[in-house]
């Protein structure tokens, strides 16, 4: 590696560590407020707090990987066209292929750092942060086990058990539901039993009367039943979808045994297989829009006035393609067979890039043939 190349490749480095600090902390602040009212309202002590933090770090850092490689590549190639030190570099004989190489090492570097994030890390942490997830929600289940007192586990909802005894039933259950803003339900139980689900905790009323006032026009409705099942999950606040366990979903697992994870999680093939590829192309991504961010750039040559509106054609690059990747992801979701085109995205932006290079040294030829 050539002198200019390090030189280059240490600036880009620079950069994109202070702009993926930068984004890792403002997203990481608008998430740590919310959920560090949520487990402190639940009564989590400060290190459970931590400890989910550390385990949303590295989906927080994969988001943010791409933004980070193009603003280090944009403000490097901008910071030394405004310098002229790519027009001297070029003058020396550099092609903007040449130019592009320490770029390209880059992205390289970063979809390295991607990889490990995407296909390893990731799934490994949101698996172990859905594992403390439903360990703090039976904890916070465990609150509502307290006799003769009424308690308000969330806003609407109101809960009372007269007895518990030894064997784990709850004697003369009473649950005000009031939540919904078009009627009030009160459920009333003999006998309850506290259950856990692959959803969530529930709660199962045996011999007991569900009572039903409706706001609009204030008429109570009433029925009896044998046993009913509460969600006590909803009433916690715990959520989880198929969607999340994908995401939590082991890369070797999408590779080797796609159909049981179809069959696990009741998703259609496709939806594996996109979220397969889709993790695959998030590596390439990063050397794309780096690529993109200096191509962009170089292509419209040394100005006085700055390039910013090659920086405003960078960015409206990007969301081509972002917009283009959110449209082929539907297809491929709905016919595994189409799983191409995941790369189509990136095969666009590299044609660009290539588009912008060659143009880039078809200029640079002419000018010279113009001075000889």
């Amino acid at each position: 590696m050539s002198r200019f190349d390090r030189y280059m490749l240490s600036q880009l480095m620079m950069l994109f560590g202070f702009f993926a600090l930068v984004l890792v902390s403002v997203y990481w602040v608008n998430r740590a407020v919310i959920l560090f009212d949520r487990l402190i309202a639940d009564g989590q002590p400060i290190s459970t707090f931590i400890e989910f933090t550390v385990l949303s770090l590295p989906a927080v850092i994969k988001l943010v990987l791409p933004i980070a490689s193009f603003a280090a590549a944009t403000y490097v190639t901008n910071r030394l066209s405004s310098e002229s030190e790519l027009v001297v570099m070029q003058s020396t004989g550099f092609s903007p292929w040449r130019l592009a190489r320490p770029v390209m090492t880059f992205g390289v570097l970063v979809g390295f750092m991607m990889a490990a994030l995407s296909l390893f890390l990731t799934p490994l942490s949101l698996t172990q942060l859905d594992q403390r997830e439903r360990e703090v929600a039976e904890n916070a289940t465990a609150r509502l086990l307290t006799e003769g007192t009424f308690l308000q586990p969330t806003a609407g909802v109101v809960f009372y058990i007269r007895d518990i005894s030894s064997d784990g039933v709850l004697h003369d259950v009473f649950l005000s539901d009031q939540s919904d803003p078009e009627q009030n339900v009160t459920y009333t139980a003999n006998e309850a039993y506290l259950v856990k689900a692959d959803t969530g905790p529930k709660l199962i009323m045996v011999n007991g009367l569900a009572q039903i006032v409706t706001k609009s026009d204030q008429r109570l409705f009433t029925t009896n039943f044998a046993d009913f099942t509460y969600d006590i999950s909803d009433l916690l606040g715990s959520t989880s979808n198929t969607r999340k366990s994908l995401e939590r979903t082991a890369t070797f697992d999408l590779i080797i045994r796609p159909a049981e994870v179809s069959t696990l999680l009741s998703l259609p093939e496709g939806w594996i297989v996109a979220e397969l590829h889709s993790r695959i192309v998030q590596i390439i991504t990063c050397v794309v829009v780096s690529l993109i961010g200096f191509s962009t750039l170089i292509v419209g040559g040394f100005s006085r006035f700055g390039v910013w509106q090659n920086i405003v054609y960078a960015f409206a690059i990007l969301i081509t393609l972002e917009a283009l990747k959110n449209g082929v992801t539907d297809p491929v979701r709905r016919d595994a067979d189409m799983w191409p085109l995941m790369y189509a995205p990136s095969l666009v932006g590299g044609l660009l890039i290539v588009a912008m290079l060659y143009s880039r040294t078809r200029s640079g030829r002419a000018r010279r043939a113009v001075t000889t």
